[in-house]
């Protein structure tokens, strides 16, 4: 029975090539675990994203797709210094600025469905990212493949906030990942992102990554959740207001999910809505700290009959 192990990094932790190749080397470490990725788009692609839909709602789509030039340019960039060839990556993005500028035309013209063209701008982000890291992966040795969450996380209709429908992730996740896990595949999949049943992206939320990481690892029934992140995991104090902040060694479930409720950066509220039957575990991806032990903080649940 496969129990794969769900790693997810966030735009940070995919922020520029050192950082995409620290991440590969942290799943290289750790294909014996059946690991599913779950990365964000590039730290401030999903800012310029957004913001290029308001752009093209004022002054209209030449304007919108110029200001993602450098978001397209970062992408290369990055790929020339990862990739033996990036010939093929530079064709994909090509391929989503001409995607891009069709729905950047449709928002000028359509202001009416803005929240739902919005969702679908902003979904390239985890695209671009999950395709690059997934020929990252497969240049280091590793049989991977890039997963669009579209095919697994299926929503209501409630776009830019969409609350995962759990009977229909679960069958579609299970029927999209698990022939790859049984090949000994490592599907990488952009976080935040989901479809509703009509096949219109929709989106889980600013920070949503978390939350896809933990729908996933709950469909597919996995061992573990782990959140790689830039920091050494949650403290007892925010590290910019208190420079003495200490990492907390071990959280129970609920304490975890009542920081989350009150706010804790680290942690997405939503997922400990999830009756999860798993470990959540979190780690540094930092090149400074990545090679520490890593911290369990979450513990599964009591099952509701046992409570």
């Amino acid at each position: 029975m496969i129990m794969p192990t769900v790693m997810k990094f966030g735009g940070t932790s995919v922020g520029d090539a050192r950082a995409f190749e620290n991440v590969a080397q942290i799943v290289a470490a750790r294909t014996h675990l059946e690991p599913v990725v779950v990365v964000s788009a590039m730290s401030g692609v999903t800012d310029a994203l957004l913001a290029s839909t308001m752009i093209a709602a004022e002054n209209g789509e030449p304007a919108a797709l110029s200001s993602l030039e450098p978001i397209f340019n970062r992408h290369k960039e990055t790929a020339v210094e990862l990739l033996s060839s990036s010939a093929a990556y530079a064709t994909q993005i090509d391929e989503a600025k001409k995607q891009l500028a069709g729905y950047l035309a449709l928002i000028t013209s359509q202001a009416a469905q803005l929240r739902a063209l919005q969702d679908v701008v902003l979904a390239f982000g985890e695209a671009l990212s999950s395709l690059l890291l997934a020929e990252v992966l497969n240049e280091r040795g590793m049989s991977a493949l890039a997963i669009d969450a579209r095919s697994c996380i299926i929503t209501d209709d409630e776009f830019g906030c969409a609350a995962p429908l759990m009977e229909e992730t679960v069958a579609a996740t299970r029927s999209v990942l698990l022939p790859f896990l049984e090949t000994g595949s490592v599907p990488v999949m952009g976080g935040f992102v989901a479809s509703n049943k009509k096949n219109q992206t929709t989106t889980l939320g600013r920070g949503g990554s978390d939350y896809t990481a933990a729908i996933v690892g709950a469909a597919l029934n996995a061992r573990e959740i782990q959140i790689w992140t830039d920091v050494t995991g949650v403290l007892t104090a925010d590290p910019r207001v208190v420079p003495r902040a200490q990492t907390v060694e071990r959280l129970s479930y609920a304490e975890a999910a009542e920081l989350a409720y009150f706010g804790a950066k680290v942690l997405h509220p939503k997922k400990f809505n999830l009756q999860l039957r798993t470990v959540f575990q979190f780690a540094s991806v930092t090149r400074a700290h990545h090679r520490k032990a890593e911290r369990l903080y979450a513990r599964k649940p009591i099952p509701p009959h046992a409570q």
